[in-house]
């Protein structure tokens, strides 16, 4: 046997400049994508930059919509941008997206909406048919939704400088008389409704981006929910808070409301909807389904005397065909939401810091 002697050997170090994090440090001097992701790093960003920067009571509210006076009539206004990627995915596209998004702005503030404006910012090279494809699909929803398209804007951004396709929408909706949804108007009894499935857009998109395949397709809920939102305020004007967990889910809309309201929040965990293809997506991707965005989903924060006959007219309709009573408001812990595990134990639900599926709308 021969005897050989092996030198040392020398590795170059790791290139640290392309190295990333799923959930980005606190205290970042540069922008990162966890502050479009609607936790506390977005919430931070409004918070020490916007609203100083704008001022104003009516954005302090911090609303999914501003609720406005003009002319004696009660308006919710409210603008979103949308940038998913991909712009086509299992039950929806951008274009559904950029209506309904909006639509439900308006909606978790009681209004029927009724004007949209439509920006679209394109990326040199994208094909005119995809536009069109996209337009036909954001005018079909607009109809579903029963508002119209009534302004709009066009911008062109050089190769490499977009995805495709961004959209900007706007909207404008009236405020029936007796209606005030708010956080602040949350109580300790206050019970908890979910509208149905949670998780369920999160993932569709994600199948997709990222070339998943599941034993069963998984389609965006993507859907207006104003008619839902009118048979709850049919049985009463005096629900108290609704919320539409898109960006961060159900737990980042929950936390927002226990936050404002200064009252804790309990939820059953094994009362939360998540059907099984999304139950079983995110065990193997190692995400909540907590966390994950909806677009086609509510929740709710009643008073407990209307609870019972505003969940019968959930389930009367076909986007609350799914409701469940998840949880309620407490006097305990304000401002932190708390989940009882099917174990019997409890755990914390933070707000979430930035967002476990980026580009989800």
């Amino acid at each position: 046997m021969s005897d050989t002697t092996h030198a040392p050997r020398t590795q170059a170090p790791p290139d640290l400049t392309a190295w990333t994090c799923p959930a980005p440090l606190r205290g970042q001097s540069r922008v990162v994508m966890g502050h479009g992701g609607g936790g506390a790093l977005s919430a931070e960003l409004v918070e020490h930059i916007f609203a100083p920067a704008f001022g104003g009571e009516v954005l302090g509210r911090l609303g999914d919509s501003a609720a406005v006076t003009l002319g004696g009539v009660r308006l919710a206004f409210s603008t979103d941008s949308f940038v998913v990627r991909p712009l086509f995915f299992p039950g929806g596209s951008i274009g559904d997206l950029a209506v309904n998004g909006t639509v439900n702005d308006l909606a978790m503030s009681g209004a029927r909406a009724a004007y949209l404006s439509c920006g679209f910012i394109l990326e040199e090279g994208v094909e005119l048919a995809v536009v069109s494809r996209v337009s036909d699909a954001l005018g079909a929803a607009a109809r579903a939704a029963g508002v119209e398209v009534v302004t709009g804007d066009t911008k062109v951004v050089e190769a490499g400088h977009g995805d495709g396709i961004f959209i900007n929408t706007a909207g404008i909706g009236v405020i029936p008389a007796g209606v005030d949804l708010r956080p602040q108007r949350v109580v300790p009894g206050d019970v908890v409704i979910v509208s149905g499935d949670v998780g369920v857009h999160g993932v569709a998109v994600m199948s997709v981006r990222e070339g998943l395949e599941f034993d069963v397709e998984i389609e965006s809920d993507c859907a207006a929910l104003g008619g839902l939102v009118q048979a709850m305020l049919a049985v009463t004007p005096d629900l108290h808070v609704l919320r539409d967990p898109t960006r961060g889910g159900l737990a980042a809309s929950l936390n927002e409301i226990a936050v404002a309201s200064g009252t804790g929040v309990v939820v059953q965990e094994r009362s939360i909807p998540v059907p099984p293809p999304v139950a079983n997506a995110c065990a193997i991707l190692g995400l909540d389904p907590m966390y994950v965005a909806n677009e086609g989903k509510l929740v709710a924060f009643v008073p407990r005397a209307h609870a019972e006959a505003v969940l019968d007219a959930m389930r009367a309709h076909p986007l609350g065909a799914g409701a469940k009573v998840i949880g309620e408001a407490v006097e305990a812990h304000p401002g932190m939401v708390v989940a009882r595990t099917g174990l019997g134990g409890t755990r914390v639900v933070d707000l979430p810091i930035g967002e476990q599926l980026p580009r989800i709308c």
